[in-house]
């Protein structure tokens, strides 16, 4: 089952509501931040660092001070997010550059999930921030991963 982390939920969380400022001059502290979502104040405190270190938020220093978008929430994906908290997303454990595992020659399996994960990654790529920020219900899911693969045919038939 592919799931995301929590850390990767509360960094989503916390971009959303940075990108609800509408200003990108505008900061949240982490305290204002884990407060308002009931997240755990150190946890959130570390993701948000990471945020920074992977230059996806600011560090804003003084008595306004907190944490902001580091470029407009329209130009910062989903993906962005989640890869700069979990890392590369991955749906098995081997990859195209480990050619450790014993079964990497006859794997038969090998090449369809390196599909399904280009997908999985390119459906994420296409959800900004800013969508997130715009529907306070649910972010958009596309099509894609709604869709059983014979709704699908049918759609483009």
């Amino acid at each position: 089952m592919l799931r995301l982390s929590k850390k990767s939920d509360y960094a989503l969380i916390a971009v959303k509501h940075l990108a609800t400022r509408g200003d990108l001059a505008a900061s949240s502290s982490a305290r204002e931040i884990a407060e308002e979502y009931d997240i755990p104040l150190e946890l959130l405190a570390k993701v948000l660092q990471q945020l920074v270190r992977r230059r996806l938020l600011v560090s804003v220093q003084g008595t306004r001070g907190g944490y902001k978008l580091s470029r407009a929430a329209h130009l910062m994906t989903v993906a962005d997010v989640i890869q700069a908290i979990d890392g590369p997303v991955a749906v098995t454990a081997c990859s195209p550059d480990d050619h450790a595992c014993e079964q990497f020659s006859k794997c038969s399996i090998r090449d369809p999930l390196w599909k399904i994960r280009t997908l999985i990654l390119d459906a994420l790529a296409t959800v900004t921030v800013a969508e997130l920020a715009a529907d306070n219900d649910a972010a958009p899911v596309p099509m894609m991963l709604v869709a059983s693969p014979g709704a699908r045919a049918a759609a483009t038939e």
